[in-house]
């Protein structure tokens, strides 16, 4: 299935037929995300296998996930294509993971009024900063540790890779350490960048007799003639990107659930069970590429659980309330990361807390619905239907009820004929009394009507 979808991403964007010189337009837009990591490395994989001049990176990216941006500079570091970022247009950011990006691009630029910076890790859920009043010692002290860990790795990370494009190596170990920022005009000024371009054809000018370093090999880049040829996301990217959207994960996911615990309610009914496997299969996928917090996980699992153990023993919504409340919180907590972009929001957590106080709801009505229903299976049903005397002797005899035929007992003599109206059942016999009125004689009606 990854070797159809490479190849139709391939042909999807192949450089057209006698162009030999082109230089791909790559777009990085949002977050960097799985989805937008697998398009950008699949883009440097197309301009290798094409033989392209160069590839431009335009960003405008506020972060994103730490793995997604190293899939990303590692494709590049391996390209030997020269990759040049270029942080536009003018108001665009290339702030956290959109730093390592461009200090790891072959040529990096920006468009005025452009900034980049802010590389500092916050992998924690928290801004590292502590008063002494949220936990003990020993947890701040362990927190601490983390953080220090996570800064020390990501101004490693960063300083090499300006070392390696012999980039201002200082002010990388500060944007991670000091979360700065720089303009266009102040990152050209400190070496961040290499210029300032208005236009990607500004930016192919001034990237034109430049020498970089691709893999093992020194490539002087010209540029002069170069067709710009924009490679757009194929249907894989975009639907990679919808789904690994985190509110459309988590929505997936609560379909999922839903449909199976209704599959499961109402064996037959087909169509609750097979959008639920799909929308539930999907949620995993996407859940399997964003960072999920464990802790979440088990509370979804619980709710889950409780949803389930409500819908076979009902208690009047105690079980489905908790359940909501689970899955409210799981869902808050789901995914750990720092980025906005990769969040749930708030209307998709009122719409899951609503969601699962309709199911108790209906839970809850099914359940007094059943109460309130006649019983019609078991020993119960019988108590109160009709039968007709077959044959009797005495206080006990056989009647005929249900189209069967019972032993009975009455606490008065009947004949053959009588209805009777079963009041009990005590093993195989069934108890019974005359019913008046099945029993009106002709003649006793014809008194009454003189």
């Amino acid at each position: 299935m990854a070797l159809i979808w490479g190849f139709a991403f391939l042909f999807s964007v192949a450089p057209t037929a006698g162009s030999e010189r082109v230089a791909l337009l790559l777009r990085l837009n949002g977050a960097v995300s799985p989805a937008s990591a697998d398009y950008v490395i699949r883009g440097i994989q197309l301009a290798n296998d094409s033989k392209a001049a160069l590839v431009i990176l335009q960003m405008d990216t506020p972060g994103g996930l730490d793995t997604s941006m190293r899939d990303i500079v590692r494709a590049i570091l391996a390209s030997s294509v020269p990759v040049a970022s270029y942080v536009a247009p003018s108001g665009a950011r290339a702030a956290s993971a959109g730093t390592y990006i461009l200090y790891a691009s072959h040529i990096a630029a920006m468009a005025p009024g452009t900034n980049l910076g802010a590389a500092t890790p916050i992998a924690l859920g928290g801004s590292g900063q502590d008063n002494g009043q949220n936990g003990d010692s020993k947890e701040r002290q362990s927190r601490n540790a983390a953080e220090v860990k996570a800064v020390n790795d990501a101004a490693a990370y960063l300083r090499g890779l300006a070392e390696l494009r012999n980039r201002n190596a200082d002010w990388a170990e500060k944007a991670v350490r000091d979360a700065a920022s720089l303009s266009s005009t102040a990152a050209e000024r400190e070496k961040v960048i290499d210029f300032v371009a208005f236009t990607v054809g500004e930016l192919m000018a001034k990237a034109n007799g430049r020498t970089v370093r691709a893999g093992e090999t020194d490539i002087r880049l010209d540029t002069t003639g170069l067709a710009v040829q924009s490679i757009e996301p194929d249907w894989r990217t975009r639907l990679l990107s919808v789904i690994a959207d985190p509110n459309v994960a988590l929505i997936l996911m609560v379909i999922g659930i839903y449909g199976l615990i209704f599959e499961f309610l109402t064996p037959g009914a087909v169509v609750p069970g097979i959008v639920g496997g799909i929308c539930l299969l999907l949620g995993l996928y996407a859940l399997a590429m964003l960072p999920v917090s464990y802790a979440a996980v088990g509370l979804i699992v619980l709710a889950v659980a409780l949803f389930v153990a409500e819908a076979h023993a009902p208690t009047f919504g105690v079980l489905g309330l908790s359940g909501a409340v689970a899955l409210v919180l799981g869902a808050a907590i789901l995914f750990d990361t720092d980025v906005p972009d990769l969040k749930v929001s708030r209307q998709v957590l009122v719409g899951i807390g609503v969601s699962g106080l309709a199911f108790s709801l209906i839970v809850v009505r099914l359940a007094f619905g059943a109460r309130r229903r006649a019983v019609v299976t078991g020993a119960e049903q019988m108590i109160g239907i009709s039968g007709k005397v077959s044959s009797w002797t005495g206080t006990t005899g056989y009647i005929v009820a249900h189209g069967e035929r019972w032993s009975a007992a009455s606490a008065e003599p009947l004949t053959d004929g009588d209805g009777v109206t079963v009041i009990a059942r005590n093993g195989l016999t069934l108890e019974v009394t005359r019913d008046p009125r099945k029993n009106q004689r002709p003649q006793e009606s014809k008194e009454e009507r003189t």
